[in-house]
């Protein structure tokens, strides 16, 4: 391909991107449903601080209950890693054991 037409489809890409990327908002963080007049919603920070000491407490009350993050399950981090492992670890031992043999494996080993 034209190294050029592949250079303006790239600033062309890149451009647009940034153009569209202007029309995107960010809203803040806020507590609750803000009326229009900005008052906050019933959703006060009294009530947030609240409910975290709650979920503080309950917490401390049961601590067999840990951080709710399966570590040891398929779907938790260390199984989610040694599944990742086994299938790449797998990929690359069959390309490592098919590398020693075929057409343009060096003669004498193997």
């Amino acid at each position: 391909m034209n190294t050029k037409i592949l250079l303006a489809a790239s600033l062309v890409a890149v451009f647009t991107i940034g153009l569209y990327a202007e029309d995107a908002i960010a809203f803040a963080q806020y507590m609750g449903n803000v009326g229009s007049e900005g008052e906050t919603g019933s959703y006060t920070l009294e009530e947030a601080l609240e409910i975290q000491r709650r979920r503080i407490e309950s917490a401390e009350a049961n601590p067999a209950s840990g951080s709710g993050t399966p570590y040891l399950d398929a779907s938790g981090v260390i199984g989610a890693s040694v599944i990742a492992g086994a299938v790449f670890g797998g990929v690359a031992g069959a390309f490592f054991i098919r590398g020693r043999s075929g057409k343009y494996a060096a003669m004498g080993r193997g």
